[in-house]
């Protein structure tokens, strides 16, 4: 697949790593000199740095957005992202555009556009991953058309669990149909794994139905 991806942060840049170690071709537009000379080394497959603003079609062209297959904006500005999306859909008819959402707010905005999107959590390149292993953009899909949304927990102090010690993830009770998918810390964001460890003052992001979101913060309020 061809992909063009505008904003070369954190999100971007390990979309991109995981998009060519899969052997796909990348184009990314990142306004910002330096992070470009950053990205440009490195990344390693067949990608290509645009030094612009994802926005103007100028830069989109210069990417090579006729031939994309998927389009993917990642930048941290919501406007932004929008913007660059329906240029993407609308000029270019780039059948498929991804958006990071920052402010859950305008998710319904983006979906009433017809543009797939993902909550703010950093967590589109771990999504994406996972699809571009399926080759299908499946999972975006379920996520934003049906009825599973993210949504993200604070942990609190716990009573049942040392505080200092924090708690696994694996062993927290959650409901049936629902998943901690990665966990928010003042300095990172991480898929879960199997040793992953929530401390209070994390924030869980978890996959569920709409009608389990009580469920799943009562959850953690029991801890």
């Amino acid at each position: 697949m061809y992909i063009v991806i505008t904003g070369g942060g954190k999100v971007g840049e390990y979309l991109a790593t995981i998009l060519l170690k899969n052997g796909n071709e990348v184009a990314l537009i990142e306004r910002d000199s330096d992070a470009a000379d950053r990205l440009s080394m490195v990344l390693q497959g067949r990608y290509l740095i645009i030094r612009g603003d994802g926005c103007d079609s100028k830069y989109q062209e210069d990417a090579g957005i006729r031939k994309a297959d998927v389009f993917v904006a990642a930048t941290g500005q919501d406007d932004n992202n929008l913007v660059s999306c329906e240029i993407a859909s609308r000029v270019y008819n780039v059948k498929r555009c991804i958006a990071r959402v920052n402010a859950p707010k305008n998710l319904r905005i983006f979906r009433a556009l017809g543009i797939e999107s993902v909550s703010s959590t950093e967590m589109i390149a771990g999504y994406i991953e996972q699809e571009t292993l399926r080759e299908s953009v499946s999972i975006v899909s379920a996520l934003t058309h049906g009825n599973v949304v993210l949504t993200e927990v604070p942990v609190p102090n716990m009573q049942h669990h040392d505080n200092d010690e924090g708690v696994r993830a694996y062993d927290i009770p959650m409901p049936e149909s629902t998943l901690i998918v990665a966990v928010s810390t003042k300095d990172d964001v991480e898929v879960v794994g199997e040793d992953t460890i929530l401390y209070p003052g994390d924030a869980a992001v978890v996959a569920a139905d709409r009608d389990q979101v009580s469920d799943v913060r009562e959850v953690f309020l029991g801890l």
